[in-house]
């Protein structure tokens, strides 16, 4: 009898002050001969559910892939200001001269040189339905690389700036 007790009905509750909300059991008694143990071994079937749809081709239009909330400007801007602020701080290290005499003596041949191989090394990939998170894994993530491009970006528009007001190498 107490373990039939578990299963009665309650009666409706009415709190006193929300008249409107009522709590009720829904526990039934066991029928005949049937346990608490038995009611539990007849779950239903759960069914498996689909696998995940594919995740979507990614865009390779070039419209897409140079729109401004595309996946190129801003990578490869960041790309060519990575380079740029390394290979500006090493050769103002090395020979002492400034950002912008480094522009006067030729900077600018080798900055667009390295620009249009790095947009075409950049490019090609993503013209091919490559995406950019596809082949970033462990400590190099595509976010990792927008945070450096990013930082590149402002730190070589420091260094000018810098530069510009103190009328000398940094270094």
């Amino acid at each position: 009898m107490a373990a039939s007790s578990i299963f009665m009905v309650a009666p409706i509750t009415v709190f006193k002050r929300n008249p409107t909300f009522s709590i009720r059991c829904m526990a039934q008694r066991p029928q005949n001969g049937e346990t608490e143990s038995s009611k539990q071994a007849t779950t239903p079937n759960m069914t498996t559910l689909p696998p995940p749809p594919p995740a979507p081709k990614v865009s390779s239009k070039f419209s897409d892939v140079l729109a401004f909330s595309g996946p190129a400007p801003e990578r490869i801007n960041g790309r060519l200001a990575m380079i740029g602020f390394v290979s500006a701080m090493a050769v103002e290290v090395s020979s002492g001269q400034d950002v912008f005499a480094q522009i006067g003596n030729g900077g600018v041949a080798v900055f667009v040189g390295t620009s249009v191989v790095l947009t075409l090394a950049s490019l090609v990939p993503l013209f091919k339905g490559v995406s950019v998170q596809s082949k970033s894994s462990g400590l190099m993530t595509s976010d990792a690389e927008l945070w450096n491009g990013r930082v590149a970006m402002l730190g070589l528009v420091a260094l000018a700036f810098t530069e510009y007001v103190k009328g000398s190498a940094l270094v």
